[in-house]
């Protein structure tokens, strides 16, 4: 029996008359929770409408959720919220941290792929509210012919708030297109050793840098409903198991991390202990040094710069703590450029070589 060549397996000739068609390429989309334009009132509404409008987030009934948000939340919450992205806001370069260091991040994940891989792996980024929307990056990718799309959300531990909303995105993007390509999700990375290590190396990095050893290490992860949990989601699990692995790798004892948790929104239970209330039993109790890291975050923003490093800080020294130290997410440095990139590897096995 005669083999088959990659000839025979292509498409027959197009006719002169049929549009003209890009060199096939794959595509990596990586995907962020997202940012506002700018800190003024509308665009701060604008956000925080689509973003608390998704029920992933906030999964009330509509009809009793959609009402108290956009009569009451929205008309207030945009100041607060606008003052507090001001504080933090990239002035030169008109956008918010996270956007910088997503653009960072990109840029040397790309050149890594590049590297790796040549000028026919496209890696991009999206935001799953705001700019750049996801569906406006697959149709791009896809009209520079990508027809295989890697789609990569940047959240570590893995929530039905974070990384199956970003997923939802993704999906109702293509829904939009005429001819879809071939897709895959990349899963959470919580207990990837290069993640690990990345995260120890910031540790070790930030300690080598003070004069006292902290009394401890405080690893605070975004909240969520505690009934989640009891749902099904895994992010407590993922959490808790992030933070397990990293002292395994520093080589220390039980009582020199604590797990707690931030930014607790509305009337209900949330995961516990909260970040804000555990930092000033840990002063009064005699911490009075720590520090604190955000390993949920794969880049600094409002939740780390302002509340971590703000609020927080706040509790802890008006509980009697001496000595804050906040460790920056990972962001763009080497070690996570080259997890990441590694993790997009392991990913595209099969497709490419």
């Amino acid at each position: 029996m005669p083999m088959t060549t990659q000839k025979d397996r292509d498409l027959p000739k197009a006719p002169k008359d049929h549009p003209a068609l890009p060199k096939p390429k794959i595509g990596v989309l990586l995907a962020n929770l997202g940012t506002p334009d700018h800190y003024d009132y509308w665009s701060m509404r604008r956000y925080l409408g689509e973003f608390l409008s998704d029920r992933r987030v906030i999964d009330y009934s509509p009809w009793l959720w959609q009402p108290l948000l956009q009569l009451i939340i929205l008309t207030k919450r945009p100041f607060t919220s606008g003052a507090a992205y001001k504080t933090i806001w990239n002035e030169d370069a008109g956008e918010s941290p996270l956007m910088t260091i997503t653009k960072s991040q990109t840029a040397k994940i790309a050149a890594a792929v590049k590297a790796r891989y040549g000028a026919d792996v496209l890696v991009d980024y999206t935001m799953r509210y705001g700019n750049p929307s996801t569906k406006s990056k697959v149709r791009e990718l896809i009209a520079q012919g990508c027809e295989k799309i890697l789609f990569f959300p940047l959240y570590p531990q893995y929530a039905g708030a974070t990384t199956a909303t970003a997923n939802d995105a993704f999906f109702a993007a293509l829904a939009d297109e005429k001819w879809q390509p071939a897709v895959r999700t990349v899963p959470a990375y919580f207990s990837e050793d290069s993640y690990i290590d990345a995260l120890a190396q910031s540790v070790e990095t930030a300690y080598s840098r003070l004069d006292h050893k902290p009394d401890v290490l405080v690893t605070s992860y975004h909240g969520l409903p505690k009934r989640y949990l009891t749902e099904g989601d895994p992010y407590h699990c993922h959490c808790q198991k992030t933070s397990r692995l990293l002292k395994e790798r520093l080589g220390w004892e039980d009582s020199d991390i604590v797990v707690t948790f931030q930014s607790r929104f509305g009337p209900e239970e949330w995961l516990q202990p909260y970040t804000v209330e555990e930092v000033a039993r840990l002063a009064e109790a005699g911490k009075k040094r720590i520090a604190i890291m955000a390993p949920a975050f794969s880049a600094d923003c409002i939740e780390t710069l302002e509340e971590i490093n703000e609020e927080i800080r706040e509790s802890f020294e008006h509980a009697g703590g001496e000595s804050f130290t906040y460790i920056p997410c990972l962001n763009d440095q080497d070690a996570h450029i080259a997890a990441l990139t590694g993790i997009i590897e392991k990913n595209l096995a099969g497709w490419l070589d």
